[in-house]
């Protein structure tokens, strides 16, 4: 079980972690969302990074202007825009990497029916594990109850529903009877996360 206290929020939030990297949680994610899309869902997502990572690119002007000492760089266009934050730039600020109660400050819960979470294994928060036994991990489920599901390429032995890792429309139809089940924020929990 984790320790880190429930998150919840004005739009669901549902997990996918695994024990380690390598798993194929990008690719599920990749050919799962334009099947929730199908459905009519529009979904965000976050990602857990644990190393540096640049969006940016030497060269292009929100590089430099950035790079020149920026705390903060937003870039935008009508097709979409990017808002980049130097966390190191901020004083007294902790080394550690942003929680996913901070990340969610940062996602308008008003764009999205389901906020889909890649990693942060750790959080209180439903999830999907996925699980591939030639890698010899140990599964999360076994110690962590916010796990609903396993998604994984071979037989499990476990007590929660096992669905196919290699077949996005099943893990869909779970999904989506989950978001039939799972109780919607109402006048009284409008304060489940700031917006």
């Amino acid at each position: 079980m984790t320790a880190n206290a429930q998150i919840t929020g004005k739009t669901p939030l549902l997990g996918f972690c695994a024990y380690g990297s390598g798993t194929g949680k990008t690719t599920l994610l990749a050919s799962l969302i334009p099947v929730l899309n199908a459905h009519g869902l529009r979904i965000s997502v976050i990602k857990n990074a644990h190393h540096s990572f640049d969006i940016d690119h030497p060269g292009k002007d929100s590089y430099r202007l950035r790079e020149s000492g920026a705390v903060q760089m937003l870039l935008g266009s009508r097709h979409r825009w990017a808002l980049m934050t130097e966390l190191s730039r901020i004083p007294d600020r902790q080394p550690d990497d942003p929680g996913l109660a901070e990340l969610l400050t940062h996602i308008d819960a008003s764009l999205a029916d389901l906020i889909l979470v890649e990693g942060f294994r750790n959080e209180a928060i439903p999830k999907i594990e996925i699980y591939r036994p030639e890698l010899d991990n140990p599964l999360l489920s076994n110690h962590d109850s916010y796990v609903i599901a396993i998604a994984s390429n071979a037989k499990v032995a476990t007590h929660l529903p096992l669905l196919d890792l290699n077949n996005p429309e099943e893990i869909a139809a779970f999904i989506l009877d989950w978001l039939k089940i799972t109780p919607q924020p109402g006048p009284a929990n409008t304060e489940r996360f700031p917006e």
